[in-house]
């Protein structure tokens, strides 16, 4: 499958990226080069079922095209029609915004199946297992997304992704729409809780709870709206009983409302300052410092 710039729509190649997760294989070579040239094994982390059946580079991008398991039946959206899946596909690639690869733009490119309703003709789309509807990015860079607001603001966030503001808005309002539930099995040790401002002079803000107890592979667990006592409790409750009682630390952002929040949910967890938000909380005395010394004294 060739692609070229129309599949790699949304991207601004002035801008620089951010990094990657790592994982499986990929390195095949176009069929009919006759330069030399080397052969280069880039590792990348699959969701289950997700396969790459070839790599393309254009420009400063990567784009691996990927396939999965189709549905052997569907349901019509339209007529409630159930029957055997009807399988076509768009003649032209979709592309997705997946994670970094090398510092450097990576993209999903795959043709895009729908499902054709026997009954009424009607047509609907097979959403892929690694996106939401109507998006054009992954499911892992939504993820990457929040995490990289962490002590950023939105057009921040955007200027090094290379999307546009409005995009990182548009999945934060996607993650605060979501029905989260956390599996009561799951074994949750360690926990922080963030502030992300969306928007300059702090006129937005959301909390975000991550699952720390593998520090090199953070998971986010809960997004809510605001960064009072009240959002950090709406986060914290969507943990069962038993789970709270198994949180060893917690981190959180200093002189914040998330404090009082743990004492009362995470009775057994001691809060835990990191190098991080010590640096974010010397950064803002030196900026209220700095913004202090341009106002000039006045003169009676």
């Amino acid at each position: 499958m060739a692609f070229g710039p129309a599949a790699l729509r949304g991207y601004h190649p002035g801008l620089a990226p951010g990094g990657l997760r790592g994982g499986i294989l990929i390195n095949p070579l176009g069929p009919n080069r006759t330069d030399i040239v080397a052969s280069v094994t880039i590792e990348v982390d699959l969701p289950p079922g997700v396969e790459i059946t070839g790599y393309d580079r254009h420009q400063d991008g990567h784009g691996f095209e990927v396939r999965w398991p189709l549905p052997e039946r569907c349901r019509c959206e339209r007529c409630g029609h159930e029957d055997r899946a009807h399988i076509e596909f768009k003649t032209s690639p979709q592309a997705v915004r997946d994670l970094d690869v090398w510092g450097q733009p990576s993209f999903w490119i795959y043709q895009a199946p729908f499902h054709r309703c026997a009954r009424c003709d009607h047509r609907q789309h097979i959403i892929p297992p690694f996106k939401r509807k109507d998006t054009a990015y992954t499911d892992r860079f939504e993820r990457l997304v929040l995490r990289s607001l962490i002590g950023s603001t939105a057009e921040d966030v955007a200027r090094r992704l290379g999307i546009s503001a409005e995009t990182v808005e548009r999945i934060i309002e996607y993650q605060l729409a979501e029905d989260r539930r956390i599996d009561p099995e799951r074994v949750i040790t360690d926990i922080g809780l963030d502030e992300l401002s969306l928007k300059k002079r702090h006129r937005l803000y959301v909390t975000l709870m991550t699952d720390l107890s593998d520090p090199a592979r953070p998971q986010i667990l809960a997004v809510a709206r605001g960064k009072d006592t009240a959002a950090a409790r709406k986060c914290l409750d969507l943990l069962c009983e038993e789970q709270r009682q198994r949180v060893r630390t917690h981190r959180v952002d200093m002189g914040s409302a998330y404090p009082a929040a743990c004492a009362e949910r995470l009775k057994n967890s001691r809060a835990v300052t990191d190098r991080f938000h010590v640096a974010k909380k010397f950064n803002e005395g030196v900026d209220a410092l700095r913004k202090n010394s341009l106002v000039s004294p006045r003169r009676g």
